[in-house]
This record gives structure tokens, C-alpha cells and sequence, in this order.
């Protein structure tokens, strides 16, 4: 589970409802200070699983500071998102979809840099890939894949997932929470959770069920990736991850011909282990594209 450091927004962004033609997302929409003119261009951001946009709060004022427009969003059945009681609502072809109508609703020049953490990386080529199914012209100006692999979860993590997803049929998402709490870390339990449990509570089980089947049987997508002409890919990650072991992410770049940045000292999500190094990474990535 992601932590970020705070729940509440920088002051260049503000929390809103995006309206889409298929539903309203809650969003952080962060724009860089009036002197330093119209953003040069906007990046779209998709958090991971159990995470929401606010995993995101850390990259904000950096990336704005950078001249970029920054949109995060809780996709449907994420935290201030609300979502159906049908489980069909959350697969992978219906979550890219929406992700093609939130870039419709924020892209003043028809275009974005994608980037998707973890499930939302997955969720995000997913998205490339429908457009890239079609004549239409792509609305990608780039795809970062933050700490999101080629396919599948590990082992280990497919059987902590198992059990999430059998606990969430049997209890309340209060009861699963609680019972959660009782495998964290000391070094965890320290942390304030009153925001993680807020989140937490406010997730659709059903996206949760469904979304984490997604993560352990999602297949291998990359060579069809790397067939999407014209379409520059940055990988990144922290130099340890468990969730994909990090050789996976190093081949997979290789694979796609893609940018790869390791952010020392960071394990699954760098965007909030490593925040400013982080930042500076993608920053840089969009600028040269």
C-alpha cells in the first residue's frame, strides 16, 4: 500500500470533479504558478492498486515547478470515485476506456503524458494499446510505466491478493481493514493511518476483487507495445520492488527500447519514497518529448 506523506493538495492544485463522457473522477489538477506562463504541456496520472491520486501529492509541486500541468485521478471505484456493484465495470478494457475519456476531458491540445503506477501502469498500456487497435490518432505524447511489470505479480503476491479478495467477499471493508493492521510493520503501524483507513474504507470492494484478479493473471503485453510506432516509453523504478522483481523491469525496457531510471533508495512506489528524485525523472523524460 502506498503512503503518501499528506492527504492534503500543494497549493497549485486543488481537488475537483472531472466530468467525462463516461462519468464524473475525482481529481488533483495541479498547474504551475501564473509567471511561469501556460503549461508547456499536461501528464495524466493512474495510481496502483488500493492507492488513490493522492499517492501522487508529492510530485506535484516539482513536476508544476518543471512547467507542466499535472492531473491525478481515482479511477472509477477508487477512494472519491464512486463505482458500481458490477464487477464487470472494473475490467481492464472498461478502466482504459475511461482513462480515454478522462484524456479527452483534460487534453486542451488533444494530447497527454500517460503515466500509470503499478495496476495503473497496466491500466495505462491497456489504454495505448485500445487506441493503438484503431485508425484513430494517438492522444500519447509519451507512457511512463512506474514500478508496473510486463505481466503478472509474483507468486507471493498473487497469494497475498487471494486472501484480500476472499476476505473482502466474507467481511466489511471495516473488518478487512482491521484485520489488515494486524500485519503492519512496527515501523508502519508508527505512521498516522487515519487518512489510509479513510481511503481505505471508501474503495468498492468489487473494484478491488476484480482488479486484483487483473494483477495475477495479466499476461505479457509487451511486444505488442513495442509495436505502437512513434510511442517514447520510460520505465521506472526503486532499486527494489516486491512486487516485480526489479530484472523484470530491466529486461522490459530493453524490450520496448525505453528510457529506464532507477531511483535509489526506493522500493515499489518511488512517488513517495523518493519524491524529488522521482519528479525529476519524469520531468526530464517529458521535456525531451
Amino acid at each position: 500500500m502506498s503512503r503518501p506523506p499528506t492527504f492534503v493538495p500543494p497549493p497549485c492544485s486543488r481537488s475537483r470533479m472531472l466530468r467525462t463522457s463516461r462519468g464524473e473522477f475525482a481529481v488533483l489538477d495541479a498547474v504551475p504558478a501564473a509567471e511561469r506562463g501556460a503549461p508547456s504541456a499536461t501528464g495524466l496520472l493512474l495510481p496502483g492498486f488500493t492507492g488513490s491520486k493522492e499517492d501522487f501529492i508529492a510530485l506535484l509541486t516539482p513536476l508544476t515547478d518543471a512547467g507542466f500541468r499535472v492531473v491525478c485521478v481515482d479511477g472509477r471505484g477508487q477512494f472519491e470515485t464512486a463505482g458500481p456493484d458490477d464487477v464487470d465495470a472494473y475490467s481492464q478494457r472498461e478502466l482504459a476506456l475511461d482513462v480515454l475519456a478522462q484524456v479527452d476531458a483534460v487534453a486542451a491540445d488533444g494530447s497527454v503524458h500517460l503515466l500509470g503506477h503499478s495496476l495503473g501502469g497496466q491500466i495505462a498500456r491497456a489504454a495505448v494499446l485500445e487506441v493503438a487497435a484503431t485508425a484513430a490518432a494517438s492522444p500519447f505524447r509519451t507512457l511512463t510505466l512506474m514500478s508496473s511489470g510486463p505481466a503478472r505479480i509474483t507468486a507471493a503476491q498473487q497469494q497475498r491478493v487471494a486472501l484480500l479478495s476472499r476476505a473482502l467477499t466474507e467481511l466489511s471493508m471495516v473488518e478487512v481493514w482491521a484485520a489488515m493492521q494486524a500485519f503492519e510493520t512496527p515501523e508502519e503501524a508508527a505512521v498516522d493511518g487515519e487518512d489510509l483507513r479513510r481511503r481505505w474504507l471508501r474503495h468498492h470492494p468489487k473494484q478491488l476483487i476484480t482488479t486484483g484478479r487483473q494483477l495475477s493473471v495479466e499476461p505479457d503485453r509487451v511486444d505488442e507495445l513495442a509495436a505502437v510506432p512513434g510511442l517514447p516509453v520510460h520505465v521506472i523504478s526503486g532499486e527494489s520492488d516486491d512486487t516485480w522483481p526489479v530484472p523484470l523491469f530491466d529486461r522490459m525496457a530493453e524490450r520496448l527500447g525505453a528510457r529506464r531510471t532507477v531511483i535509489a533508495g526506493a522500493g515499489h512506489s518511488p512517488n513517495t519514497d523518493r519524491p524529488q528524485e522521482t519528479a525529476e525523472a519524469v520531468a526530464k523524460f517529458w521535456a525531451a518529448h
